[in-house]
């Protein structure tokens, strides 16, 4: 059996870490929600999703 050497071989991924701690609001959210499910706008809330108010024009 092989084993991989130790210290410094584990690349971090920060987007998917980033997108890991984004479930895991929702999750929290989720589970906190007296509701069946979250709201469109309660899931935006917890992601922190803002309407841009000046959306570029084409």
């Amino acid at each position: 059996m092989r084993v991989a050497p130790g210290g410094g071989t584990a690349v971090q991924d920060h987007v998917a870490l980033a997108e890991i701690e984004l479930c895991g609001e929702l999750i929290i959210a989720a589970s906190a929600s007296e509701e069946d499910r979250l709201s469109l706008e309660s899931i935006d809330k917890v992601l922190k999703v803002t309407e841009d108010p000046d959306p570029p024009t084409p």
